[in-house]
């Protein structure tokens, strides 16, 4: 009930923000955000032909996000988590993970193929802003575009001479957060370094663990919530300009993560003797070729690495059919104290080449090449021990602008990828949207792109026990068909001084669908039930057919030193499945879907400027800046097939952060230093969901946390602009970004 009016209540926000509208006087100093991920090529926010939803680098620092699951859930209303050990299983609009491309700077992150990526692999410190953009994109992007892109865009250091960064962050279950950054600059060259920490030693909400009703009730349960872990990441970038036109680049990633799990006093549930290990490693290079002041032509070619291994605590017997030379039922190795058995290794090579022209009568094309190779490596869970797979790509997409009297104008995009599988053959993916321009401040847009998804390696192969109130058995399955998807969206705009309200309704039909579904064992593999004699099997199976429906709907409004958003998504889903036990169709819910989730937030920031007498007697005297925050997040019950659905919870935070420069602008290298020190109260009502071990959670916060963090940053020289510089066509001179 509670959901359900804090819901209620952001709906009648919505209408009260229109009110005010027309009772205050709106700010109009805001700076326009230029986006790319929606077509590829730049585009003013409120110019874009398709709907992008931007998380902006002030609310990305008002915020103070603990992580980019935190900033999601804290600042759209579109997502949903329920993370754990294996990774964030993130959730957009009905569909999960799988179906979702990240990108960091236009470019897919690597991690867990056909599985859950782990997002810790993201630093927030790093973060200039995220652009969303929901439904099939799968005409520019490819495979696992389907619910939509996120695009991460990173701060890039862009003064002469010398950066030098760190940001130290530390809350309760010594829960710390640790950022530093180098860059250099000088000449033609340029060099950026990050380095991130982060750890926490976890909680523990409830003792209480799940049992299938055979077993006796456990309430002394070790098994943690969160578990305790560490990860570490270093980057590196360096760039050369060749020619005022030309820039190569050369960039790597080192990231290590180890969770520490308990060993626990009941040997079927909880015990652990060995902790989970992750070693991640990316090399990439590329180039840049401006052919004008609107075209370019660029080319990126990187190699990936995403490693997964046990790392022992205790002597355990482990099932290895590489080391071992047991039976084909009982392949047992006996592994030692402080050693790795390795459960997967996934590398991805890829090449891109892109294009972007501007041809005659208003039309602008963006054209590219793609090829990926994705291999995979697990000794214990696949047969034959690596698989392999690989996809070509051609892709095309015009833009084309029409614009008429009465500031009235029409923008159309259309788009097309030819894709090439090794294992599944040829298709064409199609994509087309259009923007109508009534006016100053309306705008509608409407889109219809299809999808297409091959199974992962992980999908058709991957073999996997897990323990938990039993033994669960996952199944990959050889006689997967692709995943196609139709995707219709119309939505309405309006945005005038510091007010913009859109509204979006949208249908995604895919068929075909890729899950996971209880099977009867005798459906399984036999050897595998007189192994493991499971409590439950589940295996990836087509879905004959699912379809996700919603209404997003966003206001944000800014008076003076005041903001306010508020949003809210409608979410219902259906899925279809033939049963073959009955000869008949039945219907399955696709796990993870909640019909509500909102988000509330209220932000006050204010420049404290040094009074003009104090500022010429004290040229490095600085300004300061002052904000304020209250932020709300909620849920209404989340569904799954099995297993108890998770509850509905709602979750405030209330945040706080205070900004100073120093700047002496007397030396021949201006010089900067900058102070920021931030703290916040996490769940302010101290919300605590606490279902047993092994059934799903609505939320897995401790309850009411506190944090702060502290950010010196030291800026030498002067920012590097571009004479050469001049904006497309869709961006004016007074909207440059």
């Amino acid at each position: 009930m509670r959901q359900r009016l804090s819901l209620m209540a952001g709906v009648a926000l919505l209408a009260m923000s229109h009110t005010l509208r027309a009772q205050t006087t709106l700010r109009t100093d805001t700076i326009p955000e230029v986006v790319v991920t929606g077509t590829g090529t730049q585009h003013l926010l409120k110019n874009a032909p398709v709907q992008t939803e931007v998380i902006s680098h002030k609310m990305l620092q008002q915020y103070g996000g603990r992580s980019l699951e935190d900033i999601l859930s804290g600042l759209t209303a579109s997502f949903a988590f329920s993370e754990d050990d294996m990774g964030s299983q993130m959730q957009l609009n009905g569909l999960g993970n799988n179906y979702i491309l990240i990108l960091i700077d236009g470019k897919r992150i690597h991690g867990d193929v056909g599985g859950e990526n782990d997002l810790k692999m993201i630093d927030p410190a790093t973060i200039e802003k995220i652009e969303i953009v929901k439904g099939a994109s799968s005409a520019l992007y490819g495979s696992d575009a389907i619910a939509g892109v996120i695009n991460i865009i990173t701060r890039k250091h862009e003064r002469e001479g010398l950066l030098l960064e760190n940001t130290t962050r530390g809350g309760m279950y010594n829960d710390w957060r640790q950022h530093n950054a180098v860059g250099l600059r000088f000449g033609r060259w340029s060099s950026l370094t990050n380095f991130q920490l982060g750890h926490t030693d976890g909680w523990q909400n409830t003792a209480t663990e799940h049992t299938t009703g055979t077993e006796p009730p456990i309430h002394d349960s070790r098994n943690k919530t969160v578990n305790k872990y560490t990860n570490w990441q270093v980057t590196e970038r360096m760039a050369y300009e060749v020619t005022k036109d030309v820039e190569l680049y050369a960039s790597g990633s080192l990231y290590g993560k180890r969770i520490y799990r308990p060993n626990g006093k009941y040997a079927r549930y909880d015990v652990h003797t060995y902790d989970l290990q992750y070693r991640n490693e990316s090399a990439a290079v590329g180039g840049k070729w401006k052919l004008n002041k609107y075209d370019a032509v660029t080319l990126d070619v990187d190699w990936n690495r995403h490693a997964y291994e046990y790392l022992f605590t205790a002597t355990t017997l482990m099932e290895d059919y590489e080391k071992s030379a047991g039976t084909l039922y009982y392949p047992y190795y006996p592994y030692l104290t402080g050693q790795t058995q390795l459960q997967s290794d996934q590398r991805r090579t890829m090449a891109t080449l892109k294009g972007v022209f501007t041809l005659p009568k208003g039309n602008r094309l963006n054209a590219g090449a793609e090829y990926r190779y994705d291999w995979l490596k697990s000794p214990t869970r696949v047969k034959g021990t690596t698989v392999s797979d690989w996809t070509a790509a051609l892709y095309t997409q015009d833009e084309w602008q029409q614009n008429f009297r009465n500031n009235m104008s029409l923008h159309v995009a259309g788009g097309l990828r030819l894709n090439w599988n090794e294992q599944f053959g040829v298709r064409l993916t199609p994509k087309v949207s259009t923007m109508w321009s009534i006016g100053q401040p309306w705008r509608i847009r409407a889109q219809w792109s299809q999808g297409f998804k091959t199974p992962t390696t992980k999908e058709l192969y991957y073999r996997y026990v897990r323990q938990m109130s039993g033994t669960y058995l996952y199944l990959g399955n050889t006689e997967l068909k692709p995943q196609t998807s139709n995707y219709w969206s119309v939505g309405g705009e309006y945005t005038h001084g510091g007010l913009s309200v859109t509204l979006t309704a949208y249908y995604n039909k895919v068929k075909d669908m890729i899950a996971l579904v209880t099977i009867p064992n005798y459906q399984a593999p036999a050897e595998y039930i007189i192994q493991y004699d499971p409590v439950r099997t589940r295996q990836y199976q087509n879905i004959e057919d699912a379809r996700t429906m919603g209404i997003d709907a966003n206001v944000r409004y800014t008076w003076r030193e005041l903001s306010f958003a508020v949003g809210y998504s409608y979410l219902d889903t259906e899925a279809n499945q033939y049963d073959t036990n009955h000869d008949r169709m039945h219907q399955v819910t696709i796990d993870g879907m909640a019909h509500h989730k909102g988000h509330v937030s209220i932000v006050w920031a204010k420049d404290l400027k040094a009074n003009k007498a104090a500022h010429a007697s004290s040229p490095g005297e600085g300004r300061g800046r002052l904000g304020l925050g209250l932020y709300g997040r909620m849920s209404s019950k989340r569904h799954y097939q099995i297993d108890g659905d998770g509850k509905g919870y709602q979750i405030w935070k209330v945040t706080g952060n205070y900004e100073f420069k120093i700047q002496n602008s007397k030396s021949k290298m201006p010089r900067g230093t900058l102070f920021r020190v931030e703290a916040g109260v996490d769940n302010l009502f101290n919300y605590v969901d606490k279902t047993p071990h092994g059934l799903h959670l609505g939320t897995t916060t401790p309850g009411t946390t506190v944090y702060a963090s502290l950010t010196i940053r030291f800026n030498q020289g002067k920012k590097i602009t571009n004479p050469n510089y001049k904006p497309t066509k869709n961006l004016n001179q007074d909207e440059q970004d």
